[in-house]
């Protein structure tokens, strides 16, 4: 039995409408009783409400599927709970320290017999796919380069959360740790499938699970976007101790509740996100791929439902993993609409 947690948030709705579409029946849960039952009522699903502070109550649950952020706040006592209560534990973060936590449970993890699998959705799926092809097809890389772009904007979810962190910075992983760096640390022109996009680098989080699927001990992770995007971000050097603070934290998550839930039907349907990796071999050998998948909400219920699925009925090794150590480096490419390109190894120019 899966238990949805989040189940009425927005993107917790979608991974519950892609669960039915597939003949999955799970436990909505959440800590809104009243939303849950009327959530669950047209389906006759099993409600279960609770608080994270308290008791979770996973009697009966083989896998959760946690979908409520910011997860730097609720994936913690999930976690526990699975732990002590042997609960297969799935979900759709794409925060570094969420994924550095989970890591540190591996040990934990193994000797309960369960599967710790955060970040199921486009965080970090087909970044975390196409780094592994890229690894595998070019061994011993010391530089891992990721890019995204596309979409038609972010849930009130995703975007609280990146709010709350724009205090903290930037981050890259160098020489095996994560390091961090000022926002905006560094420019690229970023040659994605359908056309080159200015981006900049950002804490994603590749930079803590890229490691752990590829070996490879420099990793930097950019997202495109316009050049006064940018001017905007790298404004957040001088904010950062303001946006650290008490009040102006609460400020921003009021203003993220303040912005429609996330992309409409119509987006989700015909939007398209577009990934570029590159790696590069101390050698000076330099390997280039792209992938291109549907728009990132439509993609995350589906890569997060098909991964609680396979966790469900195929589990891998009991411990921590990555989507691509969990189903392998072409499990991308098992899911509609998606594709992965690799180019040809080539000697890079001296710079």
């Amino acid at each position: 039995m899966l238990l949805l947690y989040g189940a009425t948030g927005y993107t917790g709705q979608l991974i519950l409408t892609e669960c039915l579409a597939r003949g999955i029946r799970p436990i909505v849960a959440g800590r809104n009783a009243d939303a849950l039952r009327a959530l669950a009522a047209p389906h006759g699903l099993e409600v279960r409400a609770f608080d994270l502070r308290g008791d979770i109550p996973l009697q009966g649950v083989q896998a959760v599927l946690h979908a409520a952020g910011p997860f730097f706040r609720t994936s913690r006592p999930m976690v526990a709970a699975c732990l002590a209560q042997r609960v297969h534990y799935l979900d759709i973060t794409g925060e570094i320290a969420v994924f550095e936590a989970c890591r540190a449970q591996h040990d934990a993890a193994r000797a309960a017999g369960i599967v710790l699998l955060p970040g199921t959705g486009f965080d970090v799926v087909p970044t975390d796919c196409l780094a592994a092809r890229l690894a595998e097809a070019l061994p011993d890389a010391s530089l891992l380069e990721l890019a995204f772009a596309g979409g038609g904007g972010f849930s009130r979810g995703t975007l609280k959360t990146m709010l709350l962190g724009a205090g903290e910075g930037g981050a890259i992983r160098s020489g095996g740790r994560i390091t961090r760096v000022p926002a905006a640390w560094r420019t690229q022109r970023i040659p994605f499938r359908d056309k080159a996009r200015d981006a900049i680098t950002i804490p994603w989080g590749d930079v803590s699970t890229a490691h752990w699927s590829t070996g490879i001990p420099d990793i930097h992770t950019y997202l495109a976007m316009p050049r006064r995007a940018q001017r905007a971000v790298r404004l957040q050097r001088l904010l950062a101790p303001l946006l650290r603070t008490r009040v102006a934290r609460r400020w921003l998550e009021r203003r993220a509740d303040a912005v429609p839930p996330g992309p409409g039907a119509e987006v989700r349907a015909t939007a398209r996100m577009q990934v570029w990796g590159r790696v590069t071999h101390a050698d000076g050998r330099v390997l280039e791929g792209t992938a291109v998948v549907p728009e990132g909400y439509r993609f995350t219920a589906m890569a997060a439902v098909t991964c609680a699925h396979r966790v469900l009925t195929a589990a891998p090794a009991a411990g921590y993993h990555t989507p691509s150590s969990a189903f392998g480096a072409e499990f991308l490419e098992t899911l509609p609409e998606c594709d992965v390109a690799l180019g040809a190894t080539h000697t890079a120019p001296p710079p």
